[in-house]
Protein backbone atom coordinates (compact mmCIF):
# COMPACT_ATOMS: atom_id res chain seq x y z
CA UNK A 1 0.00 0.00 0.00
CA UNK A 2 1.53 3.87 -1.00
CA UNK A 3 2.50 5.55 1.92
CA UNK A 4 -0.13 8.37 2.55
CA UNK A 5 0.89 10.72 5.42
CA UNK A 6 -1.39 14.49 5.91
CA UNK A 7 0.52 16.77 5.73
CA UNK A 8 2.39 18.29 9.31
CA UNK A 9 0.67 21.50 10.79
CA UNK A 10 -2.66 21.38 8.52
CA UNK A 11 -5.41 21.72 10.38
CA UNK A 12 -8.21 19.67 10.16
CA UNK A 13 -11.45 20.86 8.70
CA UNK A 14 -14.61 19.71 10.77
CA UNK A 15 -17.84 19.48 9.26
CA UNK A 16 -20.69 21.45 10.37
CA UNK A 17 -23.81 19.39 10.96
CA UNK A 18 -23.92 15.38 11.39
CA UNK A 19 -21.03 13.77 10.27
CA UNK A 20 -20.93 11.62 6.66
CA UNK A 21 -21.64 7.71 7.32
CA UNK A 22 -18.49 6.84 5.55
CA UNK A 23 -20.05 3.16 6.40
CA UNK A 24 -22.64 3.53 3.53
CA UNK A 25 -21.69 1.17 0.70
CA UNK A 26 -20.76 3.37 -2.39
CA UNK A 27 -23.30 1.71 -4.77
CA UNK A 28 -24.70 4.76 -6.29
CA UNK A 29 -26.52 8.12 -5.79
CA UNK A 30 -29.16 8.57 -3.29
CA UNK A 31 -32.48 8.12 -5.12
CA UNK A 32 -34.94 11.15 -4.55
CA UNK A 33 -37.64 11.65 -2.38
CA UNK A 34 -40.75 10.92 -4.48
CA UNK A 35 -42.52 14.24 -3.21
CA UNK A 36 -40.04 16.13 -4.99
CA UNK A 37 -40.06 14.06 -8.52
CA UNK A 38 -43.54 14.16 -8.39
CA UNK A 39 -43.93 17.77 -8.26
CA UNK A 40 -41.29 18.28 -11.23
CA UNK A 41 -43.11 15.86 -13.30
CA UNK A 42 -46.76 17.60 -13.07
CA UNK A 43 -44.66 21.23 -14.52
CA UNK A 44 -44.35 18.73 -17.48
CA UNK A 45 -40.53 18.04 -17.30
CA UNK A 46 -38.71 14.91 -18.52
CA UNK A 47 -39.34 12.18 -15.51
CA UNK A 48 -36.10 10.64 -16.34
CA UNK A 49 -34.28 14.49 -16.49
CA UNK A 50 -35.85 15.55 -13.36
CA UNK A 51 -34.83 12.15 -11.56
CA UNK A 52 -31.34 12.14 -12.78
CA UNK A 53 -31.03 16.14 -11.72
CA UNK A 54 -32.08 15.68 -8.20
CA UNK A 55 -29.55 12.60 -8.06
CA UNK A 56 -27.23 14.72 -9.03
CA UNK A 57 -28.53 17.36 -6.69
CA UNK A 58 -27.99 14.60 -4.04
CA UNK A 59 -24.42 13.58 -4.44
CA UNK A 60 -23.33 17.98 -4.86
CA UNK A 61 -24.15 18.19 -1.56
CA UNK A 62 -22.95 15.22 0.23
CA UNK A 63 -19.87 16.17 -1.73
CA UNK A 64 -20.12 19.68 0.00
CA UNK A 65 -20.36 18.27 3.60
CA UNK A 66 -18.01 15.64 3.39
CA UNK A 67 -14.23 15.87 4.24
CA UNK A 68 -12.22 14.53 1.46
CA UNK A 69 -8.18 13.73 0.86
CA UNK A 70 -6.39 16.35 -1.39
CA UNK A 71 -2.54 15.35 -1.97
CA UNK A 72 0.08 17.98 -2.25
CA UNK A 73 1.63 18.21 -5.38
CA UNK A 74 5.14 19.57 -6.22
CA UNK A 75 5.50 23.57 -5.87
CA UNK A 76 7.30 24.91 -8.69
CA UNK A 77 9.39 27.99 -6.68
CA UNK A 78 12.04 27.25 -4.57
CA UNK A 79 10.80 27.61 -0.76
CA UNK A 80 7.21 28.01 -1.88
CA UNK A 81 4.65 25.67 -0.66
CA UNK A 82 2.47 23.32 -2.65
CA UNK A 83 -0.31 23.37 -3.94
CA UNK A 84 -3.23 20.97 -4.79
CA UNK A 85 -2.34 17.76 -7.21
CA UNK A 86 -4.37 18.67 -10.48
CA UNK A 87 -4.97 17.40 -14.01
CA UNK A 88 -5.21 19.93 -16.64
CA UNK A 89 -7.75 18.36 -19.55
CA UNK A 90 -9.04 20.38 -22.42
CA UNK A 91 -8.41 23.73 -20.31
CA UNK A 92 -9.86 22.79 -17.97
CA UNK A 93 -8.07 22.50 -14.67
CA UNK A 94 -8.89 19.54 -12.30
CA UNK A 95 -8.34 19.18 -8.27
CA UNK A 96 -7.86 15.71 -7.61
CA UNK A 97 -9.43 14.96 -4.11
CA UNK A 98 -10.15 11.35 -3.00
CA UNK A 99 -12.74 9.87 -0.24
CA UNK A 100 -10.36 7.72 1.64
CA UNK A 101 -6.99 6.69 1.56
CA UNK A 102 -7.76 3.44 -0.13
CA UNK A 103 -9.18 5.53 -3.28
CA UNK A 104 -5.52 7.28 -2.86
CA UNK A 105 -3.43 4.65 -2.77
CA UNK A 106 -5.74 3.20 -5.94
CA UNK A 107 -4.67 6.42 -7.69
CA UNK A 108 -0.87 6.17 -6.82
CA UNK A 109 -1.04 2.15 -8.06
CA UNK A 110 -2.18 3.24 -10.91
CA UNK A 111 0.35 6.30 -11.23
CA UNK A 112 3.02 4.02 -11.06
CA UNK A 113 4.09 5.53 -7.92
CA UNK A 114 2.49 3.00 -5.86
CA UNK A 115 5.71 3.17 -3.18
CA UNK A 116 6.08 6.52 -2.87
CA UNK A 117 5.09 8.54 0.04
CA UNK A 118 1.73 10.72 -0.58
CA UNK A 119 1.42 14.25 1.43
CA UNK A 120 -2.39 15.82 1.64
CA UNK A 121 -4.74 17.70 3.31
CA UNK A 122 -8.28 16.92 4.56
CA UNK A 123 -10.71 19.69 3.41
CA UNK A 124 -14.30 20.22 3.66
CA UNK A 125 -15.68 19.41 -0.12
CA UNK A 126 -17.36 23.04 -0.25
CA UNK A 127 -14.35 24.72 1.04
CA UNK A 128 -12.79 23.10 -2.38
CA UNK A 129 -15.75 24.21 -4.51
CA UNK A 130 -15.83 27.59 -2.94
CA UNK A 131 -12.40 28.59 -2.37
CA UNK A 132 -9.67 26.70 -3.87
CA UNK A 133 -11.78 26.50 -7.65
CA UNK A 134 -11.90 30.15 -7.66
CA UNK A 135 -8.75 30.81 -6.05
CA UNK A 136 -7.20 28.44 -9.20
CA UNK A 137 -7.45 31.64 -11.80
CA UNK A 138 -8.21 29.37 -14.80
CA UNK A 139 -11.34 27.28 -15.37
CA UNK A 140 -11.03 24.48 -12.67
CA UNK A 141 -13.76 21.83 -11.59
CA UNK A 142 -13.11 19.15 -8.47
CA UNK A 143 -12.48 15.17 -9.55
CA UNK A 144 -13.59 12.60 -6.49
CA UNK A 145 -11.98 9.43 -6.74
CA UNK A 146 -10.55 9.65 -10.29
CA UNK A 147 -9.20 6.04 -10.48
CA UNK A 148 -12.67 4.63 -9.52
CA UNK A 149 -13.38 4.85 -12.36
CA UNK A 150 -17.72 5.05 -12.73
CA UNK A 151 -17.37 5.20 -9.19
CA UNK A 152 -15.84 8.26 -9.37
CA UNK A 153 -17.31 11.73 -9.61
CA UNK A 154 -16.57 14.84 -12.01
CA UNK A 155 -17.63 18.49 -10.56
CA UNK A 156 -16.79 20.76 -13.81
CA UNK A 157 -16.89 24.58 -13.34
CA UNK A 158 -19.97 25.22 -14.78
CA UNK A 159 -22.91 27.30 -12.65
CA UNK A 160 -24.57 25.21 -9.51
CA UNK A 161 -21.47 23.18 -9.04
CA UNK A 162 -18.62 26.32 -8.09
CA UNK A 163 -19.32 29.90 -7.77
CA UNK A 164 -20.80 31.88 -10.62
CA UNK A 165 -17.47 34.02 -10.94
CA UNK A 166 -15.52 30.38 -11.48
CA UNK A 167 -17.44 28.91 -14.13
CA UNK A 168 -16.19 28.46 -17.11
CA UNK A 169 -18.49 30.62 -19.07
CA UNK A 170 -17.30 33.69 -16.35
CA UNK A 171 -13.67 32.81 -17.90
CA UNK A 172 -15.27 32.98 -22.02
CA UNK A 173 -16.41 36.28 -21.03
CA UNK A 174 -13.54 38.21 -19.84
Amino acid sequence: MAAVKKRAGAPEVVPVGPPADSSAPRSGPPTPPPTATAARDARGEDPLITGRRLEFMALLEKFRATPVLVPLGSSQSPGAESGFLTADMNGIRFILAFSDQQALARYARGQGVFHSEWSYQTVLGARLLDVAVPAAGVPCGVALDCADGAEGLVLPPVKGIVPDEATIDAYTER
